[in-house]
């Protein structure tokens, strides 16, 4: 199991685990057995190692949909999420001859009742405990959460999904566990879209049923609103950031490598599967995934050659045939060399993909997203951008991507010049990579296509140290550092429900009550700014999170969303929203996935 960050929500997590599920466990001495399913899998391993759990006296972690061996000493911990697939594989370990001595049965989220009613009458003497502890989504990463649910973006925006509602009634429900686990009651707030009432009904889902949740607390009185904000915004806000060729170390590399899981795969130099866990628990991981690949690359060299220059290498030419001598040389530095190692791989394929094709793409996507060139002259024709690409032998998902961001320029383009584009980018058969956007309630078709017609007003950051390839920002920061400061306007992001009327992330609050924060704890005592991207968050927009809550340093910013996405990833679910029938949508399919 993966372990945990030294702050953040997996810590949270973590610490709400063993307050409840270890702590009960705790009171008697024995050795436990844990059982889980996919997601509560996911979930401790997010948030543990399996040497945490062995501390807390558990001895074997088992799934609960597989065959198990009879254990009738010893007694089993159920964590587990509430559903009927759940919880009939449970009473099945306990309705003839029973597998454990006794159960602790621990819930993810509220019970139904008819489920809980039929555990209680099919096995209640084995039952100890049945708590529901309010964890139904996952640390992604310190700032960052998932509700594990990639298909709620089909769910959602598919003209043919009967599931809708249902969707976003589940995302309701695991948003409250977030701010149930943080211990937030926030104000709510979402961007207002006459195309799309998403955002809309989520806010009024999550404000009620919060409303519920903090009816009456612990002591038996209600809950007042904390120093906390929760904002909700669909995806097509802003097309062009998941779209985009990434520069920065962690978008980069999950857009041009094969990462899944989590997990890089490469070939060590004399020819052998190698594969890496990108989590926080590489702290050169987290040192540089949001560093510009040209400082990635410029600095892992450099690490290496303070490590050789300890040693009295000689400081020749960093290549990974060198580090594998390295290494066979000084076992002692053996963990050091890896975790660098497999850094200098991934930079070097990353790099790889730059040279080839992404460096000359980038200077069309650029101008085209920002509107100017490098020079600021502004962008009069967008097509001339264009062309060069479409005439390059660039893949079908660069060309498509150019194609999409000429079009989000112009808010729309014609029939006429659509059908071109498709011709060029020989996708006759899959226009619906283009056209579904239209789902999101992002423009497509217009019979007068002008440019940035309908740009939104942008923060000036013409100020701003960048890259010439990397200058567009992703809307979000821009929406983080309104909100911080207290500017956004209520026209376009109507309160659900009304914030403490001294909230204001940019400190004003916390400044009064205490010192200024100098540390990542000590901002837990500051504000909380929550944003939810229904249809999936990029790397990009979860780095500017940790940007601003390290500019603000009162308020820390948490960002989340069903999933994670990439731009190939995006693209193939919205070519797949026009697919056939949509199956009925049910919890056990998205919790045991």
């Amino acid at each position: 199991m993966a372990a945990f960050s030294d702050h953040g929500l997996k810590q949270i997590v973590w610490k709400r685990i063993k307050d409840t599920i270890i702590a009960d466990c705790k009171k008697s001495e024995v050795w436990k057995i844990l059982i889980l399913d996919p997601f509560t899998t996911k979930l401790l391993s997010s948030c543990c190692k399996m040497s945490d759990l062995m501390e807390e006296r558990i001895t074997i972690v088992e799934d609960l949909f597989k065959s198990r061996e009879p254990v009738p000493e010893m007694k089993a911990i159920y964590f587990m999420t509430p559903t009927s697939k759940c919880v009939e594989a449970f009473i099945a370990d306990f309705k003839s001859k029973p597998k454990y001595k006794s159960a602790y049965v621990y819930f993810t989220d509220y019970c139904p009742d008819d489920l809980f009613n039929k555990m209680k009458s099919s096995c209640a003497k084995h039952i100890r405990v049945c708590k529901e502890i309010n964890i139904s989504f996952l640390p992604q990463e310190a700032q960052v959460f998932t509700c594990d649910d990639p298909g709620a973006f089909r769910r959602i925006y598919s003209p043919r999904s009967q599931d809708k509602s249902k969707t976003l009634d589940t995302l309701a429900d695991q948003l409250v566990t977030l701010c149930a686990t943080l211990n937030e009651y926030p104000g709510v707030r979402y961007k207002k879209d006459s195309n799309m009432l998403n955002a809309k009904t989520l806010a009024e889902l999550v404000d009620n049923k919060l409303a519920r949740h903090y009816e009456l607390d612990n002591s038996g009185k209600k809950k007042e609103k904390t120093q906390a904000q929760l904002l909700i915004v669909e995806r097509g806000f802003d097309p062009v950031s998941p779209i985009l060729h990434e520069l920065t170390y962690q978008a980069m590399a999950y857009d041009l490598i094969d990462i899944q899981n989590d997990t890089y795969r490469y070939k060590s130099k004399d020819g052998s599967e190698k594969h890496a866990l990108l989590n926080e628990d590489d702290m050169l991981w987290v040192k540089l995934r949001h560093n510009h690949i040209a400082e990635v690359s410029e600095q892992i060299p450099k690490m290496v050659k303070e490590i050789s220059a300890s040693k009295k290498q000689p400081d020749g030419k960093i290549t990974i045939s060198n580090l594998a001598q390295m290494m066979k040389k000084m076992p002692s530095f053996r963990k050091q060399l890896t975790e660098k190692t497999i850094h200098l791989q991934l930079a070097e394929d990353c790099m790889k993909h730059f040279s080839n094709n992404v460096e000359k793409l980038c200077k069309a996507e650029q101008d085209l997203a920002v509107g100017s060139d490098v020079d600021g002259t502004k962008v009069k024709d967008p097509m001339r951008t264009l062309l060069p690409v479409l005439l390059n032998p660039f893949s079908k998902h660069d060309k498509i991507r150019a194609v999409l961001l000429y079009i989000f320029s112009l808010s729309g383009t014609t029939d006429e010049n659509l059908s071109k584009f498709i011709q060029h980018v020989k996708i006759e058969d899959e226009r619906e990579f283009i056209l579904n956007w239209k789902e999101l309630g992002v423009p497509i078709i217009t019979s007068n296509p002008s440019f940035f017609s309908r740009k939104p007003n942008r923060r000036d950051r013409s100020q701003d140290e960048t890259y010439n390839l990397s200058r567009w920002t992703p809307v979000i920061k821009d929406v983080m550092e309104d909100a911080v400061e207290n500017k956004l306007d209520s026209r376009d992001w109507p309160h659900q429900s009304e914030c403490p009327a001294a909230w204001n992330g940019s400190g004003a609050v916390s400044a009064r009550q205490r010192n200024k924060p100098s540390t990542q704890d000590d901002r837990r005592s500051g504000s909380r700014l929550i944003i939810f991207v229904i249809g999936g968050i990029t790397y990009s927009e979860m780095r500017c999170a940790y940007e601003v809550t390290q500019a603000v340093k009162s308020c820390e910013v948490i960002v989340g969303s069903s999933h994670i996405l990439t731009p190939i990833s995006l693209l193939e679910d919205i070519k797949a929203l026009s697919k056939g029938p949509m199956e009925t949508f049910t919890i056990e399919e998205r919790s045991n996935a």
